[in-house]
């Protein structure tokens, strides 16, 4: 018995049945998985191709059809089955005993599960019913299924449809659906991109200093350089560098991975979409933001209206609404607060609000804290922030205007943070300042803090040219297209293992 192998007698009895098949096939010399099988044409083919057939009609034409049986139904000399594809086609499947013999039809009954993928030879017809069918001359195993598909009368768990989503995949049309959603968007994401003259680039996941957000990273070794490395928490600084070799439109849909919590709207490892434009500023990636998102919903329903999973629209049209950070925090609080309020003063309405606060947190991350908790749950249309603490966006430009406050913005959808744009900062002597402190920070304890990145630095004292930057999360622009939480739009998600 092999070292991982389960004893029989320990099976559940599905299990132990369906193994029992498989030896039986094997016994008679039946390949239970063969290296090929019939197939000329697919079940969504068919389904166009003789949409239009009528009651009770033989075609003549033979084909060759694959499928995982779905439900079986055998009767003493006609068996039914409904076959379905990877994309959710279904065609019933019918054998008779007079097209397939006795010892067929008696094989099919004993052997074939439901959940076991076959060919079916045969003729297309339909039914005295009406339904488009393939009434068998011969079948053959495509592969056998050793573990029962779930059933309606008990369907899996949330967690069990993350866990094994290939499972999910095969009995929920709607992870089948949201499964093709994502490339759809992709595709829309590129297009936008694209006919702006955009090009897209690839950028390193293993860095040998972590920048370009406030966020903790996973540390690795590299074996062969014998060093220390990080995965990325963001494009940024590579994608800067470009716009000063002179790639003035910069686009990259990456992986990023931030040690840090998961929740509904959080995954250690996500994807993210960042772009940059010489001569551009937070305004013209507020446009193109907007562009994005709504071309995507476009592409997906065919409107601005997006259409969520439980029956709600989500109206991503028009215009988008605009609000200061610094006013909605004033508003929330009953007090005025603007960027130059002391760090003891926003302790004070913290303490007084309920925030747990962390000793590290600088000035503009507990203003940033404060806005969080005061707009929880309230920011459901399409909203601009406008406005953020200057010490807590090193990479960011000064505003024009307000002391205190660069020119950022983040976008919330349905109460969460879609995007966030940026006037980027391009003084290298400004930016040395600014991750010298970030250093200081991190020395301090902020396991968020950037270090001092010398070759980016280089590059900037190169000459970078006035731009604006975005950073969208494309999971996340899928929860906004569907409702659903961020475990539901990436396909395989990080779970912890299965305790024995």
């Amino acid at each position: 018995m092999a070292e991982n192998e389960i004893p029989d007698e320990d099976l559940p009895e599905q299990l132990r049945i369906r193994r029992e098949k498989r030896a039986g096939l094997l016994e008679q010399g039946i390949e239970p998985y063969p290296v090929s099988v019939p197939r000329t044409s697919s079940l969504s083919h068919v389904r166009s191709k003789y949409a239009a057939l009528e009651i009770d009609v033989a075609t003549g034409d033979i084909e060759s059809l694959t499928g995982r049986i779905i439900f079986k139904r055998d009767t003493g000399k006609l068996c039914f089955a409904t076959l379905r594809e990877g994309d959710g086609t279904e065609l019933q499947a019918m054998f008779s005993l007079d097209k397939v013999g006795e010892t067929s039809l008696d094989a099919w009954k004993s052997e074939i599960d439901l959940g076991d993928i076959v060919s079916v030879t045969g003729e297309i017809i339909t039914s005295k019913r009406g339904e488009l069918s393939i009434l068998a001359n011969s079948w053959k195993l495509a592969a056998k299924s050793l573990r029962p598909l779930p059933n309606d009368h008990k369907p899996m768990s949330e967690e069990t449809r993350v866990r094994m989503r290939y499972v999910d995949l095969i009995v929920r049309p709607e992870a089948r659906t949201n499964a093709r959603m994502r490339p759809a968007v992709m595709r829309s994401l590129r297009e936008t991109f694209h006919s702006r003259d955009y090009l897209e680039v690839e950028t390193p996941m293993l860095q040998v200093q972590h920048g370009g957000a406030a966020a903790r990273p996973f540390k690795t070794l590299s074996n062969a350089y014998d060093m220390e490395l990080f995965l990325r928490i963001a494009p940024e600084l590579f994608l800067k560098r470009c716009v000063v070799g002179g790639i003035e439109r910069v686009f990259e849909i990456n992986r990023n991975f931030r040690n840090e919590g998961a929740d509904s709207s959080h995954s250690p490892e996500f994807a993210m979409i960042e772009s940059y434009e010489a001569y551009a500023d937070w305004r013209t990636k507020a446009d193109l933001a907007r562009a994005l998102v709504q071309n995507a919903s476009m592409a997906i329903f065919g409107s601005h209206v997006a259409k969520h999973h439980d029956g709600r629209e989500s109206d991503l049209g028009g215009t988008w609404k605009e609000i200061s950070l610094y006013d909605a925090i004033s508003d929330g609080v009953g007090e005025s607060v603007t960027a130059l309020t002391p760090h003891e003063e926003l302790k004070k309405i913290a303490t007084k609000l309920g925030i747990k606060m962390d000793p590290n947190w600088i000035t503009g991350k507990l203003a940033e804290e404060i806005f969080e908790h005061v707009t929880a749950g309230k920011l459901t249309e399409p909203t601009f922030v406008m406005g953020f603490p200057i010490d807590n966006a090193p990479l960011v430009r000064a505003h024009r205007e307000l002391p205190g406050v660069v020119e950022k913005w983040d976008l919330y959808v349905d109460g969460f943070e879609l995007a966030t744009g940026y006037s980027e900062l391009i003084d290298p002597v400004i930016q040395r300042e600014r991750l010298v402190e970030q250093a200081r920070l991190g020395a301090k304890g902020d396991v968020e803090a950037m270090s001092v990145d010398e070759d980016f630095l280089r590059a900037m004292e190169f000459g970078m040219p006035p731009m604006g930057g975005l950073g969208m999360g494309v999971d996340r622009l899928l929860m906004a297209l569907t409702g659903l939480g961020i475990r539901e739009t990436i396909l395989f998600p990080l779970v912890k293992p299965e305790v024995e």
